[in-house]
């Protein structure tokens, strides 16, 4: 595999492909296997994983690059085969979240503002992921909107600390996935669409000036954003074309045309409507970066609940995972329609 930064880049957002997010940490994984009555173990999250990463169709199609949690990176399938084995056979390129988590920001808003940390030992936990097989990793930072917030301390504190992770990464051939997340659920999420719009821009502006600063190769990147969307409790919620509309205007005036790529986060997004918005993004002229999704949740809920732990259910999980990264595929070529959803 090349270790050149543009190539791995370009690479993760390939036309019609884009990334599968799973890097659900111990935690977040129980709780997703408590969904489905399936005891969290190393044996069951890996069963789980690896029959997302053995679907054949999803995985050869529309799936460019997978994000691992540190245990799922070390461990191998039931036959003994690494799963970054697995992904690497698919031709897609394996990852790494490598942030230890979001923390209360210190200071007035600790109560309800975070900053991401897991900076200390980070070059070298970078050697060791690219040893293991990690060609990108994936740092992800909070901004919460509430009454008077993000405070200026929150975003400064965030986008800096993405810098520092992306300027480590390129150093260690890896590609920064650079997430900066403008939320839009959480128990003050009453923002309209204008609201969020104006944070995200502001978020975007003070990112890529920290990426300056910190000399980051731009063209070995990945921008991993939310879409402009109102809050979960908005009494007002906007349109899925101004979604679309809105989001490419926000990222037209801050993001540079040397960014090869943009894989949204889904967010708080139900499954369709995160694959409508993209979809209608990618029907939109003067776009000068890719478009495409780094999806979680939206991607393998289906997945999760079809497979339901048992054995004799993978292949219907498989096909699950493999129809919704056919839908988002079909959306980072702004092909997708609704009917296809219904013809499933």
């Amino acid at each position: 595999m090349t270790d050149r930064l543009e190539d791995i880049a370009a690479a993760m957002v390939k036309p019609g492909q884009g990334i599968l997010a799973a890097d659900e940490s111990t935690g977040t994984i129980k709780k997703r296997l408590d969904s489905i009555n399936v005891e969290s173990t190393a044996d069951t999250r890996r069963d789980y994983r690896e029959m997302l990463f053995r679907s054949k169709d999803a995985m050869e199609n529309a799936i460019s690059g997978v994000i691992l949690y540190d245990e799922t990176l070390r461990q191998n399938a039931k036959d003994g085969t690494p799963l970054v084995d697995l992904i690497r056979a698919s031709i897609a390129v394996p990852g790494i979240k490598v942030d230890t988590g979001a923390k209360p920001l210190a200071g007035p808003t600790s109560d309800s503002e975070t900053v991401t940390e897991g900076l200390d030992g980070l070059r070298e936990r970078l050697a060791e992921y690219h040893a293991l097989g990690a060609r990108f990793a994936k740092w992800r930072g909070v901004i919460t909107i509430a009454d008077g917030q993000p405070s200026w301390n929150c975003i400064k504190a965030n986008s800096h600390a993405l810098a520092r992770y992306a300027a480590l990464c390129q150093e260690a051939s890896i590609v920064p996935i650079v997430e900066p997340e403008v939320l839009m659920d959480g128990a003050n999420s009453t923002h309209d669409i204008g609201r969020c719009h104006e944070v995200t821009e502001w978020t975007l502006r003070t990112v890529f000036r920290e990426l300056a600063d910190a000399r980051v190769n731009l063209e070995g990147i990945i921008l991993k954003p939310n879409m402009v969307i109102a809050g979960q409790k908005s009494p007002t919620q906007a349109s899925a074309n101004e979604v679309a509309e809105r989001t490419l205007k926000c990222l037209k005036a801050t993001v540079p045309s040397a960014v090869p790529g943009i894989a949204f986060l889904s967010g708080g997004q139900s499954d369709a409507a995160a694959t409508e918005h993209l979809s209608l993004m990618n029907q939109m002229p003067g776009r000068p970066w890719a478009m495409t999704f780094s999806y979680g949740r939206a991607l393998q809920a289906a997945a999760l609940k079809a497979w339901g732990g048992r054995e004799e259910n993978v292949a219907a999980g498989q096909r699950a995972l493999a129809h919704r990264a056919k839908m988002n595929g079909l959306a980072a070529r702004g092909e997708w329609k609704a009917d296809l959803e219904k013809a499933a």
